[in-house]
């Protein structure tokens, strides 16, 4: 059976009333017949029906054996960040998404849980970075916004020689092009809130585990940190997990006709995209992914923050904002948007340049894409001197997601 037909039809018909929907159980508690005899339910921090089917098929579309669904993708890597313990220490990607960077520098470091950052797209670095006290080795592929990629098979083989869990966030790729389970990962972890979604109308968070046991522990940190997703929140997810198929086929073709057109214009200096058989990266993408993914992200030979600014505040098609995964296309500057947090001198080292501009590619007719972005690049190439009176973007859009 194929994964378009599997999934559709790994969501469940409701027993009680035969609905092909899952019913939304929008309720707080559950009654019981007696003390601690229930129909398997009997608090929603700790179970609820929808978040329960959810968590059913994000586990199988991974094929894993636990899934734990969050209130935030956020969420999700604090509940794994707390699988460790005081002096641990993490291996991960220096093209790290800047609210994980957040989070490991300003709220974990505290209480003695230390990270590594290392170019993890040569698996070698890996294995140079680890000391007794690494417990986790932790990546993105393809990584946020530089598209780098990681072998997940050799670091998987890293991981397990040295007794360390090693977790995929496997968001960029949603599990219709990559299953990191399958290629040796303890965890994947993804920001529900993009391609899985699909509809830029909810923020979620979910974990997949391989083993039942690391499985359990998750759950039990889901319960008892409580940072659970609600019951509508989970039906939305539901309803945008079974066109993901469909849309990852029209996000990843268009996202390929873009890089290509990027790198032919004489304003862009350097395309990321791992579909171009010039990215360092292409070769392993290609044998660990069914697609390229929907992304793409670009350096204008303008290196400025100004220019780049000029730039996504003249697309059309194209709308400035945070998040990426839906239906309709998004721009957005790193520097100055998701990366801000990232001090100026890592966020450089890591690829992450003034100018850097990242796209995803929406469901929009791909020539429409194509026209707005060269007009909006052109314009740049024509008046080189008119963005120079804009100094940042408005405050309000700054805030790092």
């Amino acid at each position: 059976m194929q994964a378009t037909t599997q999934l559709i039809h790994s969501i469940p018909v409701d027993p009680l009333t035969g609905a092909i929907s899952v019913p939304i159980y929008q309720t707080s508690t559950f009654v019981q017949d007696a003390p601690g005899v229930n129909k398997g339910y009997d608090y929603a921090r700790t179970g609820n029906p929808t978040r329960a089917a959810l968590e059913s098929v994000v586990a199988q579309l991974e094929g894993g054996s636990t899934g734990a669904a969050f209130a935030s993708g956020l969420a999700a890597i604090d509940a794994i960040v707390k699988l460790l313990e005081t002096g641990d220490e993490i291996v991960a990607m220096d093209d790290i998404y800047g609210g994980a960077f957040r989070l490991f520098e300003q709220v974990y470091k505290k209480f003695g849980i230390t990270v590594r950052y290392v170019d993890t797209s040569d698996a070698s670095n890996v294995f140079d970075a680890l000391t007794p006290k690494t417990k986790l080795i932790w990546i993105e592929t393809p990584t946020n916004p530089t598209l780098k990629i990681s072998d997940i098979r050799a670091i998987a083989g890293i991981a397990k020689a040295h007794g360390c869990l090693f977790c995929v966030d496997n968001t960029f790729a949603s599990p219709a092009l990559q299953k990191p389970l399958a290629l040796g990962a303890d965890l994947v972890i993804h920001s529900g809130t993009k391609y899985l979604g699909g509809h830029s109308d909810l923020i979620a968070g979910l974990v997949v585990t391989a083993s039942p046991e690391l499985g359990q522990r998750v759950k039990f940190l889901q319960n008892a940190s409580g940072a659970i997703l609600g019951p509508f929140d989970s039906w939305l997810l539901i309803r945008g997990i079974e066109t993901l198929h469909l849309r990852i086929r029209q996000h990843c073709a268009s996202a390929g006709a873009i890089a290509a057109f990027l790198e032919q214009h004489p304003a862009v200096d350097t395309v990321y995209y791992p579909g171009l058989a010039t990215h360092p990266g292409h070769a392993v993408a290609a044998a660990q992914s069914k697609g390229f993914g929907g992304i793409v992200s670009f350096s204008l030979k303008e290196d400025t923050q100004e220019a780049a600014t000029a730039f996504v505040t003249s697309t059309e098609l194209f709308k400035l904002a945070e998040s990426l995964g839906g239906i309709k296309s998004l721009v957005s500057h790193p520097a100055q948007m998701t990366h801000k947090t990232i001090p100026v001198e890592r966020r450089k080292a890591a690829g992450v340049s003034d100018s850097l501009i990242r796209l995803s590619a929406g469901l929009e007719d791909t020539e429409d894409l194509i026209a707005d972005l060269r007009q909006a690049l052109d314009k740049l190439k024509i008046n080189n001197k008119s963005w120079k009176h804009i100094s940042s973007l408005p405050s309000g859009s700054l805030a790092s997601a």
